[in-house]
């Protein structure tokens, strides 16, 4: 199955946003939800159809103009499948490109035992605007192992990468290396970062995560858990503080971030360098 979705924000010039483009296939289904008021808007993803699976190629566009404010969410999580042996895996690609505010905060991916899915995304974010970029990972459904999932995310702010990642869970991996004994993980992106005033009275540095300014305009939170739950306590507090919050410019303090008992470890640049929903 092949399916596009496209999402447009623009201003509207009376101080809100409105949406010129808000198009989708079937499984990939945007939807508008909540009110006008405030200054931005909100678009669900609905999941038309099961999946994805294998042979699936999927692509999600947003596009987010100067003075237009736009959430992104999912109303529930991704699950991918195995579909038919010989299938090539299932593909989902993200684009996004941010002049204005994205806030990307859908529901996690889930990798169901037998899956073969690649998940790639691209972010441009144009100097001025502003980024939340959140991705959740869950290796498996309850008590089956992890289906083989490979996550790709590039994030680059004014020209310059500010944030690439690639993560690859097959069943067979439980190296210390990837995620060890950990079934859950949650990263989140700002830029530019939250300032340092906000941090420490919305995340706590435990074992399991932890959080690193990026070299350049924004920050890294990240953590891992044995379920989604430990993740979201983690992260999920400071999605709330994030919205409306002011920019910050933290200077890079290390080339890696470890998490819990290491892991898991995220590159950061020394120098400055969009799924199908269903219901489960």
């Amino acid at each position: 199955m092949r399916a596009v979705a496209r999402i447009v924000a623009e201003a509207d010039g009376r101080g809100g946003t409105r949406l010129a483009v808000l198009r989708g296939e079937s499984p990939l289904l945007p939807r508008r939800t909540g009110g006008s008021s405030g200054a931005g808007v909100t678009v669900h993803l609905v999941g038309g159809a099961a999946g994805p699976l294998r042979g699936d190629d999927l692509r999600v566009e947003v596009t987010v103009g100067a003075g237009a404010h736009l959430t992104v969410r999912s109303v529930a999580a991704q699950l991918a499948l195995p579909g038919r042996a010989g299938l090539p895996p299932s593909r989902l690609v993200v684009h996004a490109e941010v002049a204005g505010e994205l806030r990307w905060l859908p529901e996690p991916l889930i990798a169901a035992a037998g899956c073969d899915h690649h998940a790639r995304t691209h972010v441009e974010v144009a100097e001025g605007g502003t980024l939340l970029w959140r991705e959740d990972l869950v290796c498996g459904r309850h008590a089956e192992p992890t289906g083989t999932v490979s996550l790709s995310t590039t994030i680059r702010y004014a020209g310059a990468t500010l944030y690439r990642h690639e993560l690859a869970v097959a069943p067979d991996t439980g190296s210390p290396a990837v995620l060890g004994r950990y079934r859950a993980l949650g990263t989140l992106v700002a830029a530019p970062a939250l300032p340092a005033t906000v941090l420490p009275a919305t995340f706590r540095t435990t074992s399991s995560a932890a959080i690193m300014p990026l070299a350049g305009q924004g920050f890294l939170a990240t953590a891992v858990g044995e379920d989604i739950r430990e993740v979201r306590a983690a992260l999920d507090p400071m999605c709330g503080a994030a919205e409306g919050a002011p920019g910050g410019a933290p200077q890079a303090r290390d080339g890696f971030l470890a998490v819990g008992d290491g892991s898991h470890r995220v590159h950061a640049p020394a120098k400055p360098f969009a799924e199908r929903e269903i219901a489960t």
